[in-house]
């Protein structure tokens, strides 16, 4: 199976070619775990998620290492830590909030149904990795030490900008610089910076107590955990500049390789009913806001129905769909265990993860299971729908979910429905037509199909909306 990824750093749609088969190597952007995580922090966790599934079929699941970082020291942990813990030694707070927070992030992506992945390095767990890193970027004249600070000299670096695209003048008119007087040139950027020990977080390093910049931080872990090169890096499409091209101009030259990672893929923005999401707007959700009134299963589908490339619009619209094909789903898989994916969806997948045109085969899978009647495209479809990271629960607990949330008396529906079935069996279709109406008045809609394997006439239900 041949796999194509659109690649940042070539701009070009490129053929996936692993450095070793058999130890397939992504490393992810995880979160800052200082407070929940918003929903557009959940597209990333989704698609990389789909990518690895995708690997592991190819390559096989022990053949794939999947990193995801976790950034658990920055300076808004450390503000937010001196609020939530006043008086707590520093270190000791920010391991305190970031514990909470990373298991309030834990939870929050089990409910997406994401796999687990390989590793999930911690920032606080590498700084000697990061010292080490700096050591070989100041040998290399690559960066400097100024005033407690170490800082990157961008101008060390000729083709600095390549993953943006864009020249040193061009990154210098759109970056929010920091103007210090200790910067030989104003786009170095901070590698290591200097701590109070009373009130910030710190290490002990050759150039003084301290802490590391954000974007060193990823260069130590993916280094630590997957080498000097790798093959693939993902994250979101806000993280290109600065953050994704200085990791790669700290790795290449402290390493001296030609890149960093093969393969760069990014996703698109997110946006809430048409607008950029923004807590002075009213619109900020984070995942758990949104778990709290739908199954985590609905923010899946409703993320990949988008290409992951492009701009999405979450919508209440766009989730109410996504129920609405889950519950058609869920009741036609009808808790089958399934075969393997179908080859139509993981082609879909292995060009640049056409999500979209893999959930249109998924639709295709299950009209074609239900004219043939077959087992083994019921198997396919089924197969097919947890490969993706679907069908996590019963097909009864899903419908008793919904039913429970209406308020719906479910013994009274389910007499009224049997009865309806009954009427209908015995031709009676004024009376089928009088207990459906019944039924629409208490909220319920009726979907009537022939069971694709017994022939029978079956009924299902759902709450309206």
């Amino acid at each position: 199976m041949t796999i194509r990824l659109y690649n940042t750093l070539t701009r070009e749609k490129d053929v996936f070619s692993p450095i070793d088969a058999d130890n397939v190597r992504m490393y992810v952007c995880g979160p800052t775990v200082y407070d929940f995580a918003h929903i557009g922090n959940a597209r990333p966790v989704i698609v990389f998620d789909v990518l690895y599934r995708l690997l592991r079929h190819v390559y096989g699941e022990a053949h794939v290492t999947y990193a995801r970082n976790v950034t658990d020291v920055d300076d808004k942990i450390n503000d937010r830590a001196v609020n939530d813990f006043p008086g707590v030694e520093p270190l000791k707070a920010i391991r305190a909030l970031t514990e909470k927070t990373y298991t309030q992030f834990t939870a929050d992506i089990t409910e997406l149904r994401t796999l687990t992945p390989t590793v999930e390095p911690r920032a606080t767990e590498t700084i000697a990795e990061m010292i080490a890193l700096i050591d070989k970027l100041i040998a290399g004249g690559h960066a400097y030490a100024a005033e407690g600070h170490v800082l990157f000299a961008v101008g060390s670096m000729p083709d600095y900008g390549q993953l943006a695209n864009r020249s040193l003048d061009e990154m210098l008119a759109g970056a929010r610089v920091e103007v210090a007087p200790y910067k030989r040139d104003a786009m170095d950027f901070v590698l290591w910076k200097p701590s109070d020990p009373a009130t910030e977080p710190g290490w002990n390093s050759p150039w003084g107590y301290g802490r590391p910049g954000w974007h060193l931080e990823c260069s130590a872990m993916s280094w630590k955990h997957l080498g000097e090169t790798f093959d693939i890096h993902g994250g979101g499409i806000d993280l290109v500049f600065p953050h994704h091209e200085n990791e790669i101009a700290q790795s290449r030259c402290a390493h001296g390789t030609a890149v960093m990672a093969r393969y760069w893929l990014h996703n698109g923005f997110l946006q809430v009913e048409g607008e950029k999401m923004s807590k002075s707007l009213g619109n900020f959700f984070t995942i758990r806001d949104l778990l709290n009134d739908w199954p985590g299963e609905v923010l899946r589908l409703a993320m990949l129905r988008s290409h992951y490339r492009q701009p999405i619009d979450f919508t209440v619209k766009s989730l109410e769909e996504a129920r609405r094909t889950l519950d058609d789903w869920y009741w036609f898989a009808s808790d089958a265990k399934g075969s393997g994916p179908a080859k139509a969806v993981i082609e879909a997948l292995s060009d640049d993860l056409n999500t979209p045109k893999a959930i249109a085969e998924l639709h295709g899978l299950r009209n074609a299971a239900q004219k043939a009647g077959g087992d083994m495209a019921h198997a396919e479809f089924v197969g097919s729908l947890r490969f993706l990271g679907f069908l996590g629960e019963t097909a009864e607990a899903w419908a008793a979910r919904r039913k429970a949330a209406a308020g719906i008396n479910t013994a009274e529906v389910e007499r009224l429905v049997a009865l309806r079935l009954q009427a209908r069996n015995a031709r009676n279709f004024a009376e089928s037509d009088r207990l459906r109406d019944v039924l629409a008045e208490m909220g319920v809609t009726l979907k009537d199909a022939k069971d694709a394997r017994t022939g029978r006439l079956t009924t299902s239900w759902e709450v309206k909306g």
